[in-house]
């Protein structure tokens, strides 16, 4: 039960106002592209790394028009 909790924790990352989850994210790049701030780089892996979250909008494209609803935003 703990290693399932754990890992679900690895596929859920925090990061500012965005709650990435990775175990749903297929990498389509729509989140990087949408993003009117620019706020996500694609990684090596080809997972959005919001890296530079000052400068986020919580506008909520990114959550809105994700096909695999892997972006959550606080508002």
């Amino acid at each position: 039960m703990r290693a399932k909790l754990q890992e679900a924790q690895a596929t859920r990352i925090k990061v500012g106002p965005l709650l990435l989850n990775r175990e749903r994210c297929k990498r389509c790049g729509v989140c990087v592209e949408l993003c009117p701030r620019h706020v996500y780089t694609p990684n090596d892996e080809g997972y959005p790394d919001p890296v530079d979250i000052e400068r986020c909008l919580r506008c909520g494209l990114c959550e809105l028009y994700c096909p695999d609803y892997a972006i959550e935003v606080e508002v």
